[in-house]
């Protein structure tokens, strides 16, 4: 059993994929579990009043194509990773700091924010000085607080649609 798991491995290394973390995957699983179509369109829109936005930095919105023009310049999937849980777990926090307690969506953010919390221990291990400087970079920006003059108004569903995606193009090989 264990020389076919060190023969996937191997083989990921070869493909130049890195390997997530057993934890990483089940958490995943579960975040896509919460991120079912009908319950972003319930919890993120038909609760909202029409055509609401949040204001988000520029950077905060991550989409497949900015993965796959990051994937072109050698960016290592594992750094992709730690971008994605960055921007992803803001963005919720985005979301949830709109939102008034009593709220119907409330109870859906903060389940998100927990996973997303559960997923930063996972996370903890990196520090930013180990992966690509482009990655580094944008993780700073993210987390500076006067960053605000680069601001984006989305709509709060749009930005669960952009992280479920993207955690798919991250996650569907290695999980």
């Amino acid at each position: 059993m264990q020389q076919g798991y060190a023969a996937v491995l191997c083989v990921l290394a070869v493909l130049g994929l890195e390997a997530a973390a057993p934890g990483e995957c089940e958490l995943t699983r579960l975040l896509q579990d919460k991120l079912q179509y009908e319950m972003r369109l319930q919890y993120m829109k038909h609760y909202f009043p029409i055509d609401y936005t949040v204001q988000v930095q520029y950077e905060e919105v991550l989409r497949p194509s900015n993965i796959t023009r990051l994937r072109n310049g050698t960016v290592s999937e594992a750094a992709l990773r730690y971008l994605w849980f960055h921007v992803s777990s803001q963005a919720v926090l985005r979301i949830r700091e709109v939102l008034p307690e009593k709220h119907p969506s409330w109870k859906y953010t903060q389940e998100l924010c927990q996973l997303f919390d559960a997923l930063g221990e996972q996370y903890s291990k990196y520090r930013q000085t180990d992966v690509e400087t482009v990655v580094a970079d944008l993780v700073k920006l993210i987390h500076s607080a006067g960053a605000e003059s680069r601001s984006k108004a989305v709509r709060p569903k749009a930005l669960l649609d952009n992280c479920l995606k993207v955690m798919r193009m991250l996650y569907g090989v290695p999980c």
